[in-house]
């Protein structure tokens, strides 16, 4: 298929709204404690909520996708975002944010499924290894930005006092004023009913999964789950997705709490660089995983966020205010070299292992929730030590996985070729 421009920006909006919508809850988590009067342990149930929508979703819409095909599966993927969204908009009351952060992590999760190979098939195989970094680069460009519309809207609504842009007034129309920061479930309703409507109308080609992309029978998931490898890369993925999601979700409650920091200034800045600084740490990845073997890669980044963590943890305020951004910045290659180590250490059903693996992205919903628990009782600095056992474990991926294939670098090509001459 002939390159399509339009399509390759629409998967890549695709990535945009999937990280506005995931990654705003860091900020938002201080003011629904507030606002809701609740304990650290049931904040916590607020990314569970999200993140176990994954758990639930990943491996059935792999399926519902060879069923029913990518467009309609997209479509009714934004409508779970939009139905989520709409309904803790109107309705803004702790247990209904649970209901519809699961609806809104539901659809996400079908989302993440369902874009890569529209990728691959829109800009050209021999180009997906490059629109796939580009389009982690936007994903991370849109968690930047969220916090900074977080921080807009709300400054804007607590202090409104009359006319001010058609934006804020529409808002304040509408949104309770004790409540301003509901205000980014009306865009994000918004946001989704646009994507509806750009999907009905978008012509999608005909995606021809590869081996490596299709889901597989459930007997195929259960012989997966024999392998030990597996299981220990699931366990793998999980602490990533812990990790990143139990620093992210509760930098700002911990800037506020232990250092005075405004949550909806400097604690949203700090989400922000830590989404910011991952997106920067992703480009420092890419060259040096042409250096260096992967497994180096990972223990030398996972080494260096334990550091962060402890700085963060014990310094002080301003220490804490740049160690955890700097989390981020460490953490940013760890995804993509766990996943890339658990498929090159299976020989097939890869389609199947990427669900299976995609499934542990439920480390997101426990992880929060395990911390926020330990906050009520041992105090959050405490609780958020929690992190050093799931980044001991990614630390630990670089000296017992053996993959069957080792990431290409420059020095084992030269040797190939030295050897070939």
């Amino acid at each position: 298929m002939k390159r399509n421009y339009f399509l390759v920006f629409l998967v890549f909006l695709i990535f945009f709204v999937i990280s506005f919508l995931t990654n705003i809850l860091g900020p938002l988590v201080p003011n629904i404690i507030d606002s809701y009067k609740l304990s650290l342990g049931l904040a916590g149930f607020l990314p569970f909520s999200f993140f176990i929508a994954f758990g639930v979703m990943s491996i059935p819409a792999g399926m519902l996708i060879e069923k029913y095909r990518e467009k309609p599966v997209i479509i009714a993927a934004f409508a779970l975002a939009f139905i989520g969204s709409a309904l803790f908009a109107v309705f803004p009351f702790f247990s209904v944010a649970l209901f519809s952060l699961f609806i809104i992590g539901g659809g996400m999760a079908v989302l993440q499924v369902a874009i890569n190979p529209l990728l691959r098939t829109a800009g050209g195989e021999e180009h997906f290894a490059f629109n796939s970094v580009a389009a982690q680069l936007i994903f991370g460009l849109a968690s930047f930005i969220s916090p900074y519309i977080y921080s807009y809207l709300v400054l804007h609504l607590k202090n409104y006092k009359g006319p001010d842009n058609f934006i804020v007034d529409s808002l304040a129309k509408i949104v309770p004023v004790d409540l301003p920061w509901i205000s980014l479930y009306w865009v994000f309703t918004l946001v989704t009913v646009a994507m509806i409507i750009v999907m009905v109308l978008t012509r999608l080609p005909k995606v021809e999964l590869k081996e490596d992309e299709k889901a597989g029978a459930w007997e195929t998931h259960k012989q997966l789950f024999k392998n030990k490898y597996v299981l220990f890369f699931f366990l793998g993925i999980f602490a990533y997705v812990g990790t990143e999601q139990g620093a992210a979700n509760w930098i700002s409650k911990f800037l506020s709490v232990y250092h005075g920091y405004n949550p909806e200034i400097e604690g949203a800045r700090a989400v922000s660089y830590f989404w910011g600084l991952m997106t920067v740490g992703c480009l420092l990845g890419l060259i040096l995983l042409k250096l260096l073997d992967s497994r180096k890669v990972l223990i030398g980044f996972s080494g260096a966020a334990i550091i962060c963590l402890t700085a963060a943890l014990l310094g002080s305020p301003v220490v804490s205010l740049y160690a955890f951004p700097l989390m981020g910045f460490f953490a940013s290659v760890m995804w993509s070299i766990i996943f890339s180590l658990a498929l090159n250490s299976v020989e097939k059903h890869h389609g199947s292992l990427s669900g299976i693996l995609c499934t542990a992205i439920i480390g997101g919903a426990l992880v929060p929730l395990i911390i926020g628990g330990l906050g009520d009782i041992i105090g959050l600095r405490y609780g958020m030590m929690f992190l050093y056992i799931t980044l001991a474990y990614i630390f630990s991926i670089g000296f017992w996985a053996k993959p069957l294939i080792t990431n290409a670098t420059l020095t084992r090509k030269k040797k190939q070729g030295g050897n070939g001459e």
